[in-house]
Order: C-alpha cells, then structure tokens, then sequence
C-alpha cells in the first residue's frame, strides 16, 4: 500500500474535499488544511459531507478519463508536445509515464478508497442510509472507469485485480446502491439507485453477461438522464471545473480528429479554426478543430441515462434491435437512412458509429473499443506513422499498465 492510501484510509477526509491553503506570510508554521485527525471526524455528522466528497472525487476522475481516452481512441488528437500524453495518442504508454500517474491512476484511486471509507462506516439504517447508496454508486464507477482503462486494477493497496475482478466489484457495489436508494425511496436516492442501474447494465455487458445487463438496462427509467456538476471557480478549476474545456481554453490540447469533424450531426459539436481565436500548445499538430460540447468550466458531462442504457440492451439482444435504434438516432439527429449491410458484423460497427456520436467525450469509447475491437473504428492503428513528426509509431495497446509508482510501493503486488 503506498503511503497515498494509506493517507485516504487514515483520514476519511484527507484528500476528499480539496480545502486550497490561503494566503499566510508565516506559512511555516501553518498546518496542513488538508489533513484531518480521523479521532476528529464524526461518522454521523460527516457522513454526507464525506460521501458528497466521494462523488466530486469521482468526478474529477472522469474529466481526465474523458480527455486521456479521446486521445487513446482517436476521438481527439493531442495538440501539445508533453510526450507523456503523445504515449496516449500513439497507444504506447509506459508505466513511468508521469502524467499517466498523476491525473489517471491517482485521481481513480482517491475516488475508489474515498467512497470505499465511507461505506466502512457504522451508520444508521443501513439497509436505507442515502449516504451508502451515494458511496456505493460512485465505488462502483471507480471500479467501472479501472476495468475499462486499465489491464490490471488495484484496490486501496491491495493485490492485483484482473478485469473480471473489477467488473465484479463493480456489480457488487451497483446492486447495493441500487438496493439502498430504492429502499430509501427519496428522490435523491431513487435518483442515486437509477444512475447505478445504468452502471450496472454497462459493466453486465462489458464482462459478456448479455442477459443481465438487458435486465438492468430494461429497469431504467424511460427518459433518465443524470449529469455531473462542475463550477466555475477560478481557485478551483483543476478540481471543480470541466476539464475539457480546461485543456481547451487554457492549454490548447485537444484537437478534434478528422473522423468526428462532421458537419450536420448535432451530436458532434465543434468550431473550425476560422471560428475561433484560440491555438494549440503543439503548432506541429495541425489545424485546431475546438471541442464545443463543453463550452465552459461549468459545463455537465453526462454519467448515465436512458439513451446508454437503450444502446446496451440493443447491442446485448439482437441484430434487428440494433437496426431499430440505428434508424431512431439517425432520424433524430438529422442522418440518412442507413443504406450498409444487414450482416452482423456491419451493423454491430454502425452501432457503435452512432453510439461513438451520442456519447462523444463522455468516458465511454475505450470500454466499446476493448469489448468490440474490430466495431470501432477510426482508433489510431498500430503500426502506422503518428499524426506529427518527432515521435514513434502508433503502438497496440488496448488497456494501460500499473504505474510504477503504484507497483513500486504496494507490497502485496510480487516483483512490486
């Protein structure tokens, strides 16, 4: 266990509410507004505070995930020269990869033990506790997010996890969020149990169960759609704001790829380098297509909904379910009838071409492209020369590594 987690598990605050130091002209003598005698913390009292920290924690985690995997799968291009996040652009990246470790692995760490620390804690009603179902709901994301990203997952220092392993745990933390939120019955924890379901469904179908996640994609609300929250404070951006938007006003990193510059298709929303002033950090990366789903630093990205759910249960039942929801988000996105092959393999691929327009730098490619490799297209190939000049050919990675630094201080991973 590296001494990070062992801070997250230590404190059930830590790291969780992301309190800034302020302005001190002594500020040797200051203590550390981050952390939090765990003798201090009331179970009770806190317990919402800590398990709403849990959520932002996890959403901070889904803005790198949804910027680093649109590079990885070709949703976007990496328009700045940080080697580090061209290894994601040409698939190859090392488990020394700095940023790699920082804004992926630490940041889906810190929102798997947070929410874990809060359902470690002895509270009332636990059959009913909104607090649980909160904790739990966003645990199971955590895992989710690990099992599509990375070969091999690691819980709160623990042993290695394959994929089917954080699957697992997914499911297993899904079934009690959706179990405590319907008990509880409130609209918050109704709400938290609908956004779990969609969880649910996802990781059925992403570890082959067909038949379960039709199920729990058929018990989603016709119309549910649930997105995260983020604001626009200038002292909190990195943690508070959208970080799409972030790598695209203020650092200039995300070009839209040639593939996804599609005009008539409201789904794919961007600007044209004549339609804005901004520039991207690398000039080698070409003409700065600008994302404009996310506008701004206060921008949701959606989680989870109804549509995701629609398209699980169409991909998990039959060929002739996914013509029919190919023909509806063609019809309503202002597309051609659908003119290719009926046969299996052709269709499953527009299927994904269409789900690859509805969720858009939404966090949810990577895991279609390891379930469907040959139905997504458009990822960089391996083999092929890299978009820009000065780096290697594109690799055939489909997962990330372990960073080193978790292999190198967790004890309980061998050769670690």
């Amino acid at each position: 266990m590296t001494n990070f987690q062992r801070a997250v598990r230590v404190s059930a605050v830590g790291a969780l509410i992301g309190v800034s130091l302020g302005a001190c002209t002594d500020f040797l003598t200051v203590k550390n507004p981050n952390i939090i005698n765990a003798s201090a913390i009331d179970p009770l009292k806190d317990a919402p505070t800590l398990a709403a920290s849990a959520q932002q924690n996890f959403a901070v985690a889904l803005g790198w995930y949804a910027m680093y995997q649109s590079w990885f799968v070709g949703e976007t291009l990496v328009a700045e020269t940080f080697p580090t996040r061209n290894e994601f652009g040409r698939r190859e990246v090392l488990n020394t990869n700095g940023s790699h470790s920082g804004d992926l692995w630490t940041t889906i760490s810190v929102a798997l033990s947070s929410a874990a620390a809060v359902l470690d804690l002895e509270l009332p009603d636990p059959t009913t506790n909104i607090n649980y179902a909160r904790a739990a709901t966003f645990k199971g994301y955590s895992f989710l997010t690990m099992a599509e990203s990375f070969c091999v997952g690691v819980s709160r220092g623990g042993a290695a996890l394959s994929t089917a392993q954080m699957l697992d745990s997914a499911v297993t933390s899904f079934q009690q969020a959706i179990s405590v939120g319907t008990a509880n019955a409130t609209a918050g924890a109704v709400q938290l149990a609908n956004i779990a379901k969609v969880g649910l469904a996802r990781t059925q179908l992403q570890a082959g169960r067909n038949a379960q996640a039709i199920a729990a994609a058929q018990s989603v609300p016709a119309g549910f759609t649930f997105t995260m929250t983020y604001l626009d404070d200038p002292a909190q951006r990195t943690r508070l704001g959208n970080r799409l938007w972030q790598f695209t006003l203020d650092r200039g990193s995300i070009t839209v790829a040639p593939a996804f510059r599609i005009d008539g298709d409201p789904r794919i929303r961007f600007k044209t380098p004549a339609q804005h002033i901004l520039a991207p950090q690398d000039p080698s990366s070409g003409p700065f297509f600008i994302q404009d789903k996310y506008p701004a630093f206060n921008t949701g990205m959606r989680l989870a909904s109804k549509l995701e759910a629609d398209y699980i249960e169409a991909e998990a039942t039959s060929t002739a379910a996914q013509l029919a929801l190919i023909a509806a988000r063609r019809a309503a996105n202002n597309q051609p009838v659908y003119s290719g092959s009926t046969a299996p393999a052709a269709v499953l691929t527009e299927l994904m071409e269409q789900k690859g327009r509805d969720f858009y730098l939404e966090a949810k490619r990577m895991g279609d492209f390891r379930r469907n490799p040959a139905a997504v297209l458009n990822v960089p190939v391996p083999g092929s020369t890299y978009f820009k000049p000065g780096f290697s050919q594109v690799g055939n990675q489909t997962c990330w590594p372990l960073p080193l630094d978790e292999t190198d201080n967790n004890p309980n991973i061998p050769n670690g």
